[in-house]
C-alpha cells in the first residue's frame, strides 16, 4: 500500500485526521455540517482500508479490555435507549473516531505523532490569532458562523443574539477587561486547551531538540499569549494540575532507590490531600481567585438537571448519545446557558452516568485508570526495548501521560473526553501503550 510507505501521504492523513479531531468546529462554523460530515466519513472509511491492510500487525484481542467493554455496553445500549436514533447517530460518531484512534496507534510511532501535533496546533493557534486580529482590524464587529449550527439559530433571539453563538466576539482588544478571544474553533475553553497541549507538544520538541531552539521558544511563547488571551478557568486549572504532576514525574526519575520513591510517595500523598482538604473547604474562594462566578459558569445548574436525570435510570442509564442530540427528548429542554441549548453536561463522568448509568461508569473509570497507569510506567520507568538494557529517559515519554492527565482533568469541567479529540486521544493512549511499543527514539537536531 503507497500510502503506508510515503512519508509525505503518512504525514498529510495524520494532519487531517488530527485536524478533523482537534479543531472540528473551525470546519463546522466555516464550511457547515455536511462537508465536515462528508469527510469524516471519508477519513473513516480511510481508517478502515488502513486497518485492513495491516491486518498483520494487530488483532481485536490485543486492544484494552475496557475499551472494548465499554464499546460493547455503549453498543448495545441502543437496545434500552430512550432516544434509539440519536442512539444510533453518536455510536456512529464514536465507532469513527475509536477506530480512527486504533489506526493511528497501529500506523505511526509517537516521534510521528509528535511531529503530526505540533503542525496541527501550530497551525490552529496561529490561525486563530490571524483570525481574531482579521476581526477587530477590519471587521470590527462579532462574528457570526458562515453555516448555520444545530443548536441554534440566530433569527430566533430577536435581533440580541447570544455570545455563545457567535465564532468570534470581536473581543481580541478587550482581554485586559474581560474579555477574551475563541479563535477558529469558536470556544474559549477549547482554544485554551488546544493552547496548554500546545505548550506541552513544542516544550517536549524544545527539551529533546527536535526543532531548532529559537523556533521552540518563538512557538511557546505563542502558546503562552494564546492561553492568556482565551482567559479560560478550565485551561488555568488543567494546566496548573498537569505541570505540577510532570513535575512529580521528573522528581521520581530522580529517586532510583526504594526508600527515595517511598519518601517521595507519601510526600505527594501529603500535599495531594492538603490540596483536595482546601478544595473541599474553600471552594468559593478558589472560584473567585479564577475569576469565575461561583455558579461554575451556569454548570451547577447544568450538573443538578442531569443528575435528576441519571438517578432516574441508575444502573444503565438512558442510552448512549456522545454530544446531546437538541432535537432529542429529554436535550431539547434540558440545559441552557444564556438561552443557548446545551449539547453536553459539561462533566465527563456525569455524562457517562447519565447515559450509562452506573455500570458505564465502573467500565469507563476502569478504561481511564488503566490507560493512566501505563502511561505513568512509560513516563516514571526505564522503557526496555532488549531485555536487561533500559533506555535512557526523554521528553518524548511523558507526552502520552501530560496528555491523560490534562484530558482527565478537563473532564471535571467539560465533556470532551467523550468526544471529538478527547475520546480519540483516549483510545490512541489506551491502544498504544497496551501494545507496549517503545515510546523512545535518540533526540536528533531537527531543521523545519
Amino acid at each position: 500500500m503507497r500510502f503506508l510507505s510515503d512519508p509525505r501521504w503518512r504525514s498529510g492523513f495524520l494532519v487531517l485526521v488530527l485536524l478533523l479531531a482537534m479543531a472540528p468546529d473551525a470546519w463546522r462554523l466555516s464550511v457547515g455540517w455536511w462537508v465536515f460530515g462528508v469527510v469524516s466519513v471519508l477519513v473513516f472509511l480511510a481508517c478502515i482500508v488502513i486497518l485492513i491492510a495491516q491486518r498483520g500487525r494487530w488483532r481485536i484481542s490485543e486492544l484494552p479490555y475496557p475499551l472494548l467493554a465499554f464499546l460493547v455496553l455503549a453498543t448495545l445500549s441502543i437496545l434500552w435507549s430512550h432516544y434509539p436514533s440519536a442512539t444510533a447517530l453518536g455510536l456512529l460518531t464514536t465507532w469513527m473516531l475509536v477506530v480512527a484512534g486504533v489506526t493511528l496507534a497501529v500506523t505511526y510511532s509517537w516521534p510521528e505523532l509528535l511531529r503530526g501535533l505540533s503542525r496541527v496546533l501550530r497551525f490552529v493557534l496561529a490561525t486563530s490569532l490571524l483570525f481574531e486580529l482579521f476581526v477587530s482590524l477590519v471587521i470590527r464587529a462579532p462574528l457570526l458562523p458562515l453555516t448555520q449550527q444545530v443548536n441554534a439559530n440566530p433569527e430566533d433571539y430577536d435581533g440580541r443574539i447570544p455570545p455563545l453563538l457567535y465564532w468570534s466576539r470581536n473581543e481580541l482588544f478587550e482581554v485586559f477587561d474581560d474579555g477574551r478571544i475563541q479563535g477558529i474553533v469558536g470556544n474559549s475553553n477549547h482554544l485554551g486547551f488546544l493552547a496548554l497541549l500546545a505548550l506541552l507538544v513544542f516544550a517536549i520538541e524544545l527539551a529533546d531538540r527536535r526543532r531548532r531552539r529559537a523556533a521552540s521558544i518563538a512557538w511557546i511563547a505563542l502558546a503562552v499569549v494564546m492561553l492568556a488571551l482565551s482567559r479560560s478557568a478550565t485551561v488555568t486549572v488543567a494546566l496548573v494540575g498537569t505541570l505540577a504532576i510532570i513535575g512529580v514525574v521528573l522528581l521520581l526519575r530522580r529517586r532510583d532507590s526504594p526508600r527515595a520513591r517511598t519518601i517521595t510517595y507519601a510526600s505527594l500523598a501529603a500535599a495531594g490531600a492538603l490540596v483536595t482538604t482546601a478544595v473541599i473547604a474553600f471552594p468559593a474562594a478558589i472560584i473567585r481567585a479564577l475569576g469565575r462566578d461561583t455558579d461554575l459558569t451556569g454548570r451547577l445548574d447544568i450538573w443538578d438537571s442531569v443528575i435528576a436525570l441519571a438517578q432516574q435510570r441508575p444502573a444503565f442509564g438512558w442510552g448512549w448519545v456522545s454530544y446531546w442530540v437538541p432535537w432529542a427528548d429529554p436535550f431539547h429542554d434540558l440545559a441552557f446557558s444564556n438561552k443557548v441549548r446545551m449539547l453536553q453536561a459539561h462533566n465527563a463522568w456525569l455524562d457517562v452516568w447519565f447515559q450509562l448509568g452506573i455500570v458505564g461508569l465502573i467500565v469507563f473509570a476502569a478504561l481511564v485508570i488503566s490507560t493512566l497507569a501505563r502511561t505513568w510506567a512509560f513516563a516514571v520507568d526505564r522503557q526496555q526495548v532488549v531485555p536487561g538494557q533500559p533506555l535512557k529517559h526523554t521528553a518524548l515519554t511523558l507526552l502520552p501521560f501530560a496528555i491523560m492527565v490534562a484530558l482527565i482533568i478537563q473532564s471535571v469541567a467539560e465533556s470532551r473526553l467523550l468526544v471529538e479529540f478527547g475520546i480519540m486521544f483516549l483510545t490512541l493512549i489506551a491502544v498504544s501503550t497496551k501494545r507496549n511499543e517503545p515510546l523512545i527514539e535518540q533526540p536528533r537536531d531537527a531543521r523545519e
